[in-house]
């Protein structure tokens, strides 16, 4: 079955490699021939080209690496879906596609229109609740007339892909509710797929406990530290000001804990607001990490943190780093009212779901937090390897494309 994969999110970025390339290296072992059009920004391009392409060297997957365009706003995206018809339409000419996966708003509006023009059957794998999320996010504003436009178009377009494709794909069972609750006619199957963890990578069998000492020894962590992280970027979603006065309150309780942030962000931006904060800065270590380092960063954790934005376009996330995290058997600490997370912790985690920001719920969860800092949390990967699992994630996909190929 030939499958064309059409992605604004690039191969070479870290969502790609985490959240795309796993999955499409396994369906290609299942006998599915993929064929990736994505859009690549300039700098993650030349960094990262020669990893994705030896990654799929002897496999049945083509690669169609796009320039992403970033500016002007609205007009740049308007550009990159007219290269993305065109690049499309000429895979269409050199042979046989049967289903064309679209990953997101943007390349389902490509996926649409090979659909009504070509009778193409395609997967819409929404990851989200786009429109809203550039809303939510203040990326957006309905003030602005442009924007307002834009909205409006979307929200039209969301109906039309969750109406005319052959099957949808929520990241969660949240999501899938609101959407059900909409009532809309000649609704398009939905199925339910995490952002899926890779446990062969995440396996905390495979750290190397050398490589942990070291990397200890050269961030000046301490056997005796208690260490919270946070993995990840920084902004828009993920609620720095929160995530630091919960830091802050653990620092007061826990005189040798210490605060890892493995992110690429800029270091300045998190210690001048934890410095807004009075909190001591020598406490914070701030490290980047490519995912190859992830997995070894992650284990100088003894717990992980992380708060999102509770907003409704939330209903439809799903956070990368649960499933990573859980994997390598480190305890997480996050908000509730956000996909399906609440689920996730209510089932493994339940006193270490934050309920509201204030002083007072922080100090309930870091209590128990300390009171259970020694006991093992072997049951946690456990778990993860079932809620996140990549193999199940591709098996439902499989079962969506042969369901499309047998209509």
């Amino acid at each position: 079955m030939n499958i064309l994969y059409l992605s604004y999110d690039g191969m070479t970025d870290s969502l790609g490699q985490s959240q795309v390339l796993p999955y499409l290296l396994r369906l290609s072992d299942k006998g599915f021939e993929y064929t990736i059009i994505s859009f690549e920004k300039e700098e993650n391009f030349i960094t990262n080209k020669s990893t994705i392409e030896n990654l799929l060297k002897g496999t049945c997957i083509k690669w169609i690496p796009l320039k992403y365009t970033k500016r002007p706003p609205v007009l740049s995206t308007i550009f990159d879906v007219w290269k993305l018809k065109k690049r499309v339409k000429q895979e269409l000419q050199q042979g046989k596609v049967d289903i064309i996966h679209c990953r997101s708003y943007i390349s389902a509006l490509a996926g649409l229109s090979f659909k009504r023009k070509n009778n193409i059957p395609f997967v819409f794998d929404m990851r989200g609740f786009y429109a809203d999320e550039r809303l939510d996010g203040e990326i957006w504003s309905l003030k602005n007339p442009v924007f307002k436009l834009v909205y409006n178009f979307f929200k039209k377009k969301e109906k039309e892909f969750l109406t005319e494709s052959e099957a949808v794909v929520s990241l969660t069972a949240c999501g899938k509710i609101e959407i059900e609750s909409w009532e809309l006619p000649n609704q398009s199957p939905i199925s339910v797929i995490p952002c899926c963890t890779d446990e062969t990578h995440f396996d905390p069998t495979k750290v190397d406990l050398d490589s942990v000492k070291s990397l200890k020894n050269e961030l000046g962590i301490l056997e005796k530290d208690y260490i919270i992280s946070y993995l990840g970027s920084i902004g828009t979603w993920y609620m720095l000001d929160e995530m630091l006065d919960f830091i802050k309150v653990l620092f007061t309780k826990k005189e040798n804990s210490k605060a890892l942030f493995i992110t690429r962000e800029p270091k300045e931006m998190v210690l001048s607001e934890a410095k807004k904060r009075g909190l001591d800065t020598s406490r914070i270590i701030i490290q980047s990490a490519n995912r190859e380092e992830v997995p070894t960063m992650v284990s100088l954790s003894d717990v992980s943190l992380f708060f999102i934005k509770p907003v409704f376009s939330k209903k439809a996330s799903s956070p990368t780093k649960m499933g990573e995290i859980l994997n390598l058997n480190i305890p997480i600490v996050c908000n509730s009212d956000v996909g399906d997370d609440d689920l996730v912790m209510n089932e493994i985690l339940p006193e270490y779901l934050v309920k509201e920001f204030s002083n007072e719920e922080y100090e309930r969860v870091i209590g128990k937090l300390l009171e259970n800092q020694n006991i093992p949390n072997t049951e946690l990967r456990q778990y993860a390897s079932e809620f996140f699992s990549l193999n199940k994630g591709v098996e439902t996909y499989s079962t969506i494309f042969h369901s499309i190929a047998n209509r």
